[in-house]
């Protein structure tokens, strides 16, 4: 095991562990938007693992969702953390969220972790060496029909661009087999590589929302791109997700095309 991957293990258990004692005692919400929101957890979880990955590697740089950091997405050794994926969850107490700590090289990531706290399941990735879930082998479905598959996806924070996104959401309920929308895309991109759903698209997404679980998704056997079916990059917004098989279909089905993928 690198060092990368043991230091991003330790820092996502230890930030895990403070979100699972602080659960339903968020005290302070603030907004970063119309209904995008940030606590004080979200503060005291990326304070926890920047100090935790610092003291490992002081001359690192970081990008992170709360602003500890943004340095550039191409720096040569770089950390991409959200210390809370599915904040609206955890303020609501709906036990649906996560920790996601990406270790990235000139845009690249070469370990990934998705730590959800409340069933303590580690997800954890590294490049050329496989993903894992609680240290045993994990890899993407088998399903290879769009209408036998289960899917996920996330809208965005912003209301107006939510328009899009549910006309998608609307041809995909036509063409899949079922849709869940969790309110963590880095969960939902360590569940398809774990083969729990079978595909997972969203537009508008930060590096941070994906950095780890892009990774899992193709160290499991995946397929990730963009909505035109190009090779994903951090800092893209869009981002499509599956087990390979059933990918044109969803990326057609993306496009609105008025044949019905199978």
């Amino acid at each position: 095991m690198s060092t990368f991957r043991q230091v991003a293990i330790a820092a996502a258990l230890a930030a895990g562990r403070l979100l699972r004692q602080q659960i339903g005692q968020v005290r302070e919400i603030q907004y970063k938007g119309a209904v995008n929101l940030v606590t004080e957890v979200d503060l005291a979880s990326e304070r926890l693992i920047v100090e935790t990955i610092r003291a490992a590697f002081p001359d690192h740089a970081f990008f992170t969702e709360e602003g500890t950091a943004r340095d550039a997405l191409d720096a040569p050794a770089l950390w991409v953390i959200d210390p809370l994926d599915g904040t609206t969850n955890y303020a609501h107490g709906y036990p649906m969220f996560c920790v996601s700590i990406a270790f990235v090289r000139y845009g690249r990531p070469e370990v990934g972790v998705v730590y959800q706290p409340v069933l303590d399941e580690l997800f954890v990735a590294e490049r050329g060496v496989g993903a894992f879930l609680n240290g045993e082998r994990i890899r993407v479905s088998r399903h290879r029909e769009l209408r036998s598959a289960l899917l996920a996806t996330g809208f965005p924070y912003d209301l107006e661009r939510r328009r899009e996104a549910l006309a998608a959401f609307a041809r995909f309920t036509l063409t899949s087999r079922a849709i869940r929308r969790d309110g963590s895309a880095a969960l939902d991109l360590a569940y398809v590589a774990a083969g729990r759903f079978d595909g997972f698209w969203e537009r508008e997404l930060s590096p941070w929302d994906t950095a780890a679980g892009v990774l899992l998704v193709e160290e499991a056997g995946g397929t990730v791109t963009d909505y035109a079916g190009r090779p994903f990059r951090l800092d893209q917004g869009a981002c499509v997700a599956s087990n390979g098989l059933i990918h044109e279909a969803m990326l057609t089905t993306i496009a609105g095309s008025d044949e019905v993928p199978r």
